[in-house]
């Protein structure tokens, strides 16, 4: 699900011969690379060698707002906001559903560059190389409480955590729930929330190198809230609600510092625009 948390890139044309430039602000700063080998880059180049096309020297401003490690989408954040501007660069010869295509090649997956590319909340699947992606309706007023802790859980260490097998108990309780997520969303039946949020595939494996989760969703749900969540892999934690919403941020923070963990609280809103460009000069 796209929220309305941004990266904005500004991205210059250089003078032929010129070297590539990257700078970065706000989340990755003095982090990140600043060259060639930053993925905003890398995802542009991508993008005009599909194109056939070399690309020119650019220069590329990356002011984040996402953070890092945070299970928050960082990563399919940049490869959208460089396909997206490329494609423009070049007149946009490819279509939103191209550049899923070369997100998810890119990324690996396609789960977090739907929502980066299309925008919205959504459904997608991978078979045989194929994304099957569908929008669903996120209800009226809905907003999204954010925990976002100072420590962050690499993706693969939160991976590495995963049992290799299931129960079919588990693997029912999963599906069963994420069809019913399904309908709480499209139907407009937020009070659904609180069950189609739980999970037994990935949350209580990852409360081993995160133990204050249990403590912060509670607190959550005490407070108001819909339905609380691990934010991908973690380290974030999001709750959703339509009311309350700063009650719900400040009972989560509470409950992470008696937890003895630092953070910050966010409240956001589920956006239905995905990277898109904001505006174009004669040089950017």
């Amino acid at each position: 699900m796209a929220l309305d948390i941004w990266n904005r890139l500004t991205v210059s044309t250089l003078p032929a011969g010129s070297t590539p430039t990257v700078q970065v602000n706000g989340e990755g700063e003095g982090e990140l690379a600043g060259d060639t080998d930053n993925l905003t880059y890398r995802a542009m180049a991508f993008l005009y060698d599909e194109a056939d096309t070399p690309i020119p020297p650019l220069e590329l401003v990356c002011q984040n707002g996402i953070p890092l490690s945070r299970g928050m989408g960082s990563s399919a954040a940049a490869i959208a906001g460089g396909l997206v501007a490329a494609n423009a660069l070049l007149d946009e010869p490819f279509s939103a559903n191209d550049l899923l295509e070369m997100a998810a090649t890119i990324e690996g997956h396609p789960d977090n560059v739907a929502a980066a590319v299309h925008g919205g909340l959504r459904l997608v699947v991978m078979e045989d190389n194929q994304i099957y992606t569908a929008p669903i309706r996120i209800p009226a007023e809905l907003q999204a409480v954010l925990f976002i802790p100072e420590n962050r859980i690499a993706t693969v260490d939160a991976r590495r955590v995963l049992p290799a097998e299931i129960s079919v108990a588990d693997a029912v309780y999963n599906m069963s729930r994420a069809a019913l997520l399904v309908a709480a969303m499209e139907g407009n039946r937020p009070e659904y929330l609180k069950i189609a949020t739980q999970d037994r595939l990935h949350q209580p494996y990852r409360e081993t190198i995160f133990p204050p989760m249990k403590v912060i969703f509670a607190a959550a749900r005490d407070a108001g809230a819909l339905g609380v969540f691990l934010s991908g892999s973690g380290s974030a934690i999001m709750a959703l609600t339509q009311e309350r919403a700063m009650t719900v941020a400040y009972e989560m923070f509470d409950a992470a510092r008696l937890c003895g963990v630092e953070g910050r609280v966010e409240v956001t809103t589920p956006t239905e625009l995905g990277a898109h460009v904001v505006s174009v000069s004669s040089n950017d």
